[in-house]
């Protein structure tokens, strides 16, 4: 037994080293990368008051057989009489009340945002859809002071929307920031009016730059984590210089709440459209006159392209400012006014970044070489065409074409018979498709009946015959795959790469 008593002290005193060591460690600094930026309440308390909560309300039209409206009942409800009385007391009608049947008054919505003060005097940003089809927009202070406010200008493509308002108080005006230098994990600041809880601070990284999610043709979000929520939308993202460097625009979320998941429009372009629609009143954005499409591994072995890179030129506008520069179509831009293009969305924001009339330096790729034409850019109208799609007709021609197949395709001469059933244009020059094999390449690229191929590896072609030899010597050179130009019947033209294996 006394054998027992040190083995056990020494027990003892070793946890009571456990104990003490556990204690030190409690009572160590944090490091400060755990605590996170000290000067977050500091840049807080020196932008808040620039912060604004937007309130909007519109006139609505009610519709017949609306909310208000009585709800049809099957004849000899018991409910009949109980909802005959509620209506009529409701709406102060006659027995019956109004009947669903009939119009009922307009009535007022409203919704609530966030927006910041970019100018003392009064001009303040925001996002298009906080203010949309709004009859009255009202700009409410920090300390609760209500002004009504006039709308400048929108930008419904980057959701920008630009606001003025008279002052009775001097303002506290924030500047932009660069959104470029931003850096993933940088700490970014976020307030606004989320669910009407006014000056909401929030704070998390920038998650992901340049981020695409299809919401326009300029999409270039900022992602982060700090907490954006419904009435955060057109509020600013600031960083640690208290410099704004986003505007909060969307969330993606099951809930509707934040799950980490924020973007933002970054200042850089928000500053650019800020700037023209003070000046204008509108977007006056540049223009070259070509659709493009992305350039895939297919199509850059195709073109002899190493890496894939840069925007394929699909379609030239007649009256664009790209033709007279001598661009065509299977031409890839990679660079444009010195700035690298990496794919078609990088060439679509740059061009309207740039201003209307400026000569600028393109550089193309074609036939695998490297050339430079200069363009001066014309402007982007705005204003969106719809085309009503012809219906094609199911009528059979009167003379059978004879067909030849290649590729999974069945190719034809273009007759006067397929082009009024396929509804091809007479511009439209080349071989038409008659036919797929569903079990093809081709079906997995969506051709379809009715396409035309113009061109087989950038040389035209008038017959099935043209396309097969060059089809056939393609095999014969190693290639593996063969880049077609594709026409609709309207004449509009895409690449698309099969494979010839």
């Amino acid at each position: 037994m006394t054998g027992a008593r040190p083995a056990l002290s020494r027990r003892l005193r070793l946890m009571g080293i456990a104990i003490s060591l556990s204690a030190a460690s409690l009572l160590a600094p944090v490091p400060a990368s755990a605590r996170g930026p000290d000067g977050i309440a500091d840049i807080a308390e020196k932008v808040i008051d620039s912060v604004v909560n937007i309130s909007t309300s519109q006139s609505v039209e009610a519709k017949s057989g609306g909310r208000d409206a009585m709800p049809q009942l099957p004849p000899g409800s018991p409910f009949e009489e109980f909802f005959d009385d509620f209506f009529k007391n409701r709406r102060g009608g006659s027995k019956g009340g109004d009947k669903s049947g009939e119009m009922q008054p307009p009535r007022k919505t409203n919704s609530l945002g966030s927006g910041f003060i970019i100018d003392a005097s009064g001009v303040v940003v925001t996002n298009n859809h906080v203010i949309a089809d709004a009859d009255e927009i009202n700009v409410i202070m920090n300390d609760g002071t209500k002004i009504r406010a006039e709308l400048v200008g929108v930008d419904k493509k980057t959701d920008i929307a630009v606001l003025k308002f008279k002052p009775v108080k001097p303002l506290v005006a924030v500047k932009f920031g660069d959104s470029d230098k931003l850096r993933l994990g940088e700490w970014v600041i976020a307030i606004g009016n989320p669910f009407s809880l006014g000056g909401s601070v929030t704070a998390g990284i920038v998650s992901a730059r340049n981020r695409d999610i299809s919401q326009g043709p300029y999409d270039n979000y900022i992602q982060t984590d700090a907490s954006i929520n419904r009435g955060n939308s057109g509020g600013p993202l600031f960083n640690l210089e208290g410099e704004v460097v986003g505007v909060n625009t969307l969330i993606i979320s099951p809930t509707g709440g934040s799950i980490g998941l924020g973007f933002a429009v970054p200042s850089k372009t928000v500053a650019g459209v800020v700037d023209q629609l003070r000046q204008f009143g509108e977007l006056r954005r540049g223009w070259l006159g070509v659709r493009i499409q992305q350039v895939t591994d297919e199509i850059a072995e195709s073109l002899n392209i190493k890496p894939a890179r840069g925007a394929l030129v699909a379609g030239i506008d007649d009256k664009g400012p790209a033709k007279p520069a001598g661009i065509e179509p299977g031409d890839v831009v990679v660079k444009f006014d010195g700035k690298d293009v990496k794919d078609p969305k990088d060439l679509s924001r740059v061009v309207a970044d740039t201003a209307v009339g400026k000569e600028v330096d393109v550089v193309i790729i074609r036939k695998g070489k490297e050339e430079t034409r200069k363009v001066t850019l014309g402007r982007l109208e705005d204003t969106e065409k719809v085309q009503q799609a012809a219906a094609k007709t199911k009528e059979d021609p009167a003379e059978k074409p004879v067909t030849q197949k290649a590729l999974g395709l069945d190719l034809a001469a273009l007759s006067k018979d397929l082009r009024t059933k396929y509804k091809i244009k007479d511009s439209v020059k080349g071989v038409i498709v008659t036919g797929v094999d569903g079990n093809s390449d081709a079906a997995e690229k969506r051709l379809s009946a009715g396409d035309v191929i113009v061109e087989v590896a950038q040389e035209a072609v008038s017959s099935a015959a043209d396309i097969k030899k060059r089809v056939d010597q393609l095999k014969k050179d190693g290639k593996k795959s063969v880049l077609l130009l594709v026409s609709n019947g309207e004449g509009e033209l895409r690449f698309v790469a099969l494979s010839v294996q």
